[in-house]
């Protein structure tokens, strides 16, 4: 089998069924595993952290893991890197068959940081038992790359060819520029990060690779046609206004003008993209309502828009669509707890990427934007 760990709603596991194969996947969120089963994945609902290893021995081809990250993330309170010599040490001591991570857990800052040394447990369990997976692949937020290197030592040492590093997921079509701390792990080939199918600004085909197209923006992931106009009277009936091509800023309430940005929350700090580019890194939580569409800057006096107009949020479907899910995407729970799964997920375009070797497939064997 294919086991996932921390498997959440499916990133992994849609990624998967794209490229015909089928998963496992373990998880302890009541929303996420809804959202699984209705999604038709294979799901166990488990404490990841108390569950035994020993029935998966012997069984397990490919390995994933996707720790918890608030404990990591920008957008918490970023507990996980006081509490990250605490995570070295449970990594160290369980690649020895040492498990002292109760005492470990008692130090911790924010409980959850231990999480990201569970995958470690498995390893070395499935490693002991003589049915170490032939791959493994890990995804965690930036500031995990240390702890990703780490891991990377140890199985190098146990056989594995391994590489550890930072990839931003808007360079492999996801309309995001998402980036992320990889390791990918393998005993049968050499562990290489796939090759970018997209890039900042299109790059024509060269002596050392196919050409590359531009990263995908949020109004093409969306869908919306750059092909119109607008008109500043909207539908009021009557004539007058002004046409505006909807490739140029408008002064109409249309979600098809650049004139209308996505900003990630309320702060001040908050990112804010125009709808030719890629959206900024998504994440939710407790500002799962904060996401929303606004004027652009220069357009803000010229529209009477409030900024807590509910009709400017961010839908389900649009946030789905954004990070390469599809928009009917059958997400359980009420809105924050769709929203929070949505922002934890991985990108199933960027997953299909990285996945596609270990389950014997080529760049040519499928559609590289989708």
């Amino acid at each position: 089998m294919i086991l996932d760990l921390f498997a959440g709603p499916g990133g992994w596991s849609q990624a998967l069924r794209d490229l015909g194969v089928l998963d496992m996947g373990l998880e302890w969120d009541p929303a996420a595993c809804a959202t699984r089963v209705a999604a038709g994945h294979g799901t166990l609902r488990v404490d990841i952290a108390a569950q035994p290893t020993a029935p998966f021995a012997g069984w397990v081809h490919g390995l994933i893991a996707s720790p918890p990250c608030q404990a990591w993330s920008t957008a918490g309170k970023r507990l996980g890197l006081l509490d990250q010599p605490l995570v070295h040490q449970a990594v160290a001591d369980l690649a020895r068959g040492i498990d002292d991570r109760a005492r470990l857990l008692t130090a911790c800052r924010d409980k959850r940081s231990l999480l990201a040394a569970e995958p470690m447990r498995y390893l070395r369990a499935l490693h002991i038992h003589g049915g170490h997976p032939e791959w493994v692949c890990m995804e965690e937020v930036p500031d995990v790359l240390p702890l990703w290197r780490q891991y990377a030592q140890i199985l190098r040492s146990w056989g594995f060819s391994v590489w550890a590093g930072l990839l931003n997921a808007a360079d492999y079509g996801v309309p995001q520029t998402r980036k992320r701390a990889i390791l990918l792990a393998s005993r049968v080939r050499v562990a290489t990060p796939p090759d970018p199918t997209h890039a900042e600004h299109p790059e024509p085909p060269g002596l050392f690779g196919p050409s590359r197209p531009e990263w995908v923006s949020m109004a093409q992931a969306l869908g919306w046609d750059w092909s119109g106009t607008v008109n500043t009277r909207g539908r009021r009936k009557g004539s007058g206004g002004n046409e505006f091509s909807v490739e140029q800023p408008s002064w109409a309430l249309t979600g098809t003008a650049r004139s209308w940005v996505l900003r990630s929350n309320s702060q001040a700090h908050a990112a804010v993209r125009g709808l030719h580019e890629p959206a900024p890194t998504l994440f939710f939580g407790h500002r799962a309502n904060e996401s929303r569409w606004a004027p652009a800057p220069e357009r803000r006096r010229e529209l009477a828009v409030e900024p807590h107009d509910p009709r400017m949020r961010l839908t389900v479907a649009q946030a789905s669509l954004l990070q390469a899910f599809p928009a009917d995407y059958p997400w359980q729970g009420g809105r924050s707890r769709q929203f929070e799964q949505i922002g934890n997920a991985v990108p199933p375009a960027l997953a299909k990427q990285l996945l596609a070797p270990h389950v014997g497939h080529t760049r040519e064997d499928f559609d590289l934007a989708a």
